[in-house]
């Protein structure tokens, strides 16, 4: 049975015995009863805004348009993010990260012996 379906009762349909094989060998490649896949094509139809029985390079081609133009907005607006949060933010945090790279003049200097005693003997005379 189908999932939540069980309590409907059947109705029949007047179509061609040509027709009704055709569906029958497309539900079965489907692996879905016949009531689950005609209720999943009318949803797709209608989802889509398809009609099959418009002419099919023209409905095709609008819906091609339509997503080509929806995914040039994602761009943009991804590109913006980008533009505008992303890249601030990488060059903060590389700017936090970055070393500094230190003096190269030493801080403490060692001095030779005669260097000390000539300093302490300096102070000594003043």
């Amino acid at each position: 049975m189908d999932e939540g379906f069980e309590k409907e009762r059947f109705e029949t349909f007047k179509i061609k015995v040509s027709v009704a094989f055709k569906f029958r060998r497309f539900c079965r490649a489907m692996s879905k009863s016949q009531s689950m896949t005609l209720s999943a094509m009318i949803e797709y139809f209608e989802w889509n805004g398809f009609s099959p029985f418009d002419k099919k390079e023209q409905g095709l081609l609008v819906e091609l348009l339509k997503n080509r133009k929806r995914t040039e907005a994602v761009i943009a607006i991804m590109k913006d993010i980008e533009k505008h949060q992303t890249k601030p933010i990488v060059a903060m945090m590389q700017s936090l990260f970055t070393e500094v790279e230190p003096d190269k003049k030493p801080r403490m200097v060692e001095k030779s012996p005669e260097e000390f005693k000539a300093q302490f003997e300096s102070k000594k005379s003043e």
